[in-house]
């Protein structure tokens, strides 16, 4: 049995339509929308509007956000304050090393990592980068940033290029075959269909997107949030989606991208973010991470000319991998062909090739 439930705006055939529709992939939150309400350009509360809960920064150039400190008090933990500021766990972790992130303890100051160098996609619509377990929402010139769940190493999320087809209100979850086999594994009993209500592991919004078996949404578990917890699909804090869901519409692009390491400009300066997946930091990852930076160092190197790099902190950078955006060097020459002010930032945009004038420019690396 289900029901339109009280919003007398949600369209019966559509919804209909969705309840025959049938998931498959290794998304665990694979849903019909039993019970499930479509969202039909409904006007959303106050406490959905009116409450900043994360910030909306102007996007000029590369380098958006910043990073703050706050005092913690004695019942204060990461998980905790993750939940309270949209921030992922991890992002906490690896911006206070030395700090215990379930015991802080009273007037510790922490550094709340909300820094970003933007990631090198598309800014339009939502980009997922797996690699930082963030999703950003870029509209109007205005870039939002929101902690996510991602899928684990061995039901990875996918890369794809996608885009939202439904928004949906207390959705039913119907877990797809690799998830009751697990459970059959363990000899647990897991029902066919988990109706809306704080047992359903999609949390009351859900965004389907058009990567067959995949969503967008929200957890009955806070403490996966900003972590590789699901079987692919991406979850967000509950106060978080139930903003979020009616900020973005029906047809909006989704950008899911790897991308551990990031770099951009902003003005003359240049500035690295170096992501190690986990809170430990394994031999075989930093050789990797090394060797990721010093492909998306040379690719820079071609697009922006006259670049001076600060080795120490390049080396600070990967050794950390924590996260935290640092300036790593700064554009001194000018190419006598481009305007003073204008172009100081690579293309992120064009598929072209820099041109050979560029290319044969100096890039001085400091030790």
């Amino acid at each position: 049995m289900w029901s339109m439930g009280k919003n007398a705006e949600y369209r019966f055939p559509l919804v209909m339509a969705f309840m025959l529709v049938t998931f498959s992939g290794q998304a665990e939150e694979a849903p019909q929308a039993s019970g499930g309400q479509q969202l039909a350009d409904k006007v959303p509360t106050a406490k959905q509007v009116n409450v900043p809960r994360v910030p909306t920064w102007s996007v000029q150039g590369d380098l958006v956000g910043e990073l703050s400190v706050m005092t913690t008090k004695y019942e204060d933990t990461f998980a905790g304050l993750g939940n309270s500021l949209s921030i992922g766990y991890l992002e906490l972790v690896k911006a206070n090393p030395g700090v215990d992130p379930w015991l802080p303890g009273e007037g510790t100051q922490i550094t709340v990592p909300r820094r970003y160098v933007l990631p090198e996609s598309r800014r339009e619509g939502i980009v997922i980068n797996l690699a930082e377990y963030r999703l950003y929402f870029f509209s109007k010139g205005t870039v939002q940033v929101y902690p996510v769940g991602v899928g684990t190493e061995e039901n990875p999320s996918p890369v794809t290029d996608a885009k939202v087809t439904m928004r949906l209100e207390s959705p039913a979850w119907y877990p797809p075959k690799t998830v009751r086999e697990e459970y059959d594994a363990r000899n647990e009993y897991l029902p066919r269909m988990i109706p809306p209500g704080p047992d359903n592991p999609l949390g009351a919004h859900a965004m389907v997107l058009s990567e067959q078996g995949y969503l967008i949404h929200g957890t009955n578990k806070q403490f996966g949030v900003g972590m590789q917890v699901s079987h692919g699909c991406f979850r967000m804090y509950n106060e978080d989606i139930e903003r979020f869901m009616y900020s973005v519409d029906n047809g909006t692009p989704v950008q899911v991208i790897n991308q551990p390491v990031k770099i951009g400009m902003s003005g003359r300066e240049v500035w690295l973010e170096v992501h190690r997946p986990h809170e430990d930091y394994k031999d075989e990852v930093k050789e990797r991470l090394w060797r990721e930076v010093s492909r998306v160092m040379a690719e820079f190197q071609q697009q922006v000319p006259g670049v001076e790099f600060q080795r120490r902190a390049i080396e600070l950078a990967v050794e950390q991998a924590d996260g935290l955006p640092r300036m790593v060097g700064e554009r001194l020459t000018q190419v006598a062909s481009e305007p003073a002010e204008n172009n100081l930032q690579p293309d992120k945009t064009a598929g072209t090739e820099p041109e050979a004038d560029l290319m044969e420019q100096p890039t001085r690396l400091i030790f």
